[in-house]
């Protein structure tokens, strides 16, 4: 079963924002890598200072941090490598977050029991300075619910920490505690501070880096409204290219507007002047357009084609059609009082089965409509000269509006049998205001 181009892309979406997140925790994987080997570098340093080391407890204290930094080196390579062989699945960043964490609380608590000091002392312990290194992991994610989640435990976890009491007090308790803030320790503090600091560089550029390619999208999209309308534009970034290509056979009402008398009002005119008026006119047909929701297809010289769907697009296609008349008849008075006679407009409308789509690709695009309504609809807006009217609609675009003709003040118009069809169209028509 094929789903619809919405559901596509919505399942579109979700795909490329999984893909995403695997993304992100690639490169977490490979932060975690990095973070444990400076740390270990920084403490194979910092135990370089110190050329004996007398006390069980700071023995013990070193082979446990070797131990948590080789065991989150493990976790970060097979993660990695995880990742690089297709492995790696979405919910299982889970268990890296919660991994983090564990590492994090269980090295403090550990440090706490192996030097016998209270858990009021635990922001003593070099290991809570890995917390910033951990958030700013949260941060890489670009998930809120996972960093809130994160937050949440490690608060929990120090908060619990700073309540718990060892079974025995040590007693050099002073002494321990000085320990840990002398030079080495201090300098590990310092690594990890500045390790939090990188990884939240990376995040930055990362962030940036999707920021920028927001921005290019909405550029693009920006550019799209140029060359097709804005609702297509808006259709085409959710539905994506291939949606729209497919195309789809539909009801439809079309509008055709002309201004008769344009080429010869032409003639003898400087190129600004013939610029203003259809910049003018096509202002105009913008501005009835958006307030009846047509969209506009394409223009073609002093020509519009405008296109109804969905609900009450025939209702709405009749008000664009009588307030097009009346806009562009008004403008025509107050151009004929500055000395321009000779231009009216005709309007031509029709309801009825087109195809519709997008050709082209990416780099040009162009949404068209085809079938023997819009040939219908071209052909009324012909009409009115013959006919002297300012708009001529379809007896099947009246049936659709449920407008009746003699109430509405449509007058009705000899049947005719236009070009390529071979039964006779009702027809019915509007004069000029």
């Amino acid at each position: 079963m094929r789903l619809p181009p919405a559901l596509r892309a919505g399942a579109a979406g979700e795909a490329a924002l999984r893909a995403a997140e695997v993304e992100a925790e690639r490169i977490v994987a490979l932060l975690r890598i990095a973070v444990a080997l400076g740390l270990m570098l920084a403490m194979t340093l910092a135990l370089d200072s110190v050329r004996v080391v007398d006390e069980p407890h700071l023995r013990r204290q070193i082979g446990l941090a070797m131990v948590t930094m080789l065991s989150y080196l493990a976790v970060g390579v097979l993660i990695y490598w995880m990742i690089g062989r297709g492995l790696f699945k979405p919910w299982m960043i889970w268990l890296a977050v919660f991994a983090d964490c564990t590492f994090l609380l269980l090295n403090a608590f550990l440090s706490l029991v192996n030097t016998g000091v209270p858990g009021a002392a635990i922001f003593a312990m070099p290991a809570v300075w890995m917390a910033p290194v951990v958030l700013a992991f949260g941060v890489l994610r670009l998930s809120p619910l996972r960093l809130a989640v994160m937050l949440v435990l490690i608060a929990a976890g120090f908060g619990w920490m700073i309540l718990w009491q060892p079974p025995e007090a040590a007693p050099d308790l002073v002494e321990r505690i000085r320990l840990t803030l002398d030079s080495p320790p201090n300098f590990m503090r310092l690594v990890m501070l500045c390790l939090a600091g990188a990884v939240l560089v990376v995040a930055a550029v990362r962030m940036r880096s999707l920021l920028h390619r927001s921005l290019e999208e909405a550029r693009q999209k920006a550019n799209l409204t140029r060359y097709l309308p804005a609702q297509l534009a808006e259709r085409l970034a959710g539905g994506g290219l291939e949606a729209l290509q497919e195309g789809r056979q539909q009801q439809m009402a079309i509008l055709f507007i002309d201004i008769r008398g344009f080429t010869s009002w032409c003639e003898g005119r400087e190129p600004h002047e013939v610029s203003s008026l259809i910049t003018e006119f096509r202002s105009r047909v913008e501005d009835v357009a958006g307030r009846t929701s047509g969209l506009i297809d394409k223009y073609i010289g002093d020509a519009a084609m405008i296109l109804f769907e969905g609900e009450l697009a025939a209702v709405r296609a009749l008000d664009c059609a009588e307030g097009l008349a009346a806009e562009v008849a008004a403008w025509f008075r107050m151009r004929e009082q500055a000395g321009d006679r000779g231009m009216a407009a005709g309007i031509g409308v029709h309801w009825g089965d087109v195809f519709s789509g997008v050709t082209g690709t990416q780099e040009r695009l162009e949404y068209s409509v085809f079938g023997d309504t819009v040939n219908t609809a071209a052909r009324l807006e012909q009409l009115t000269k013959e006919h002297g009217m300012a708009v001529i609609a379809s007896e099947a675009l009246l049936k659709q509006a449920g407008a009746e003709p003699a109430r509405n003040g449509w007058e009705p118009l000899p049947e005719e049998v236009l070009r390529g069809r071979s039964k006779r169209l009702a027809l019915f028509g509007k004069a000029q205001e």
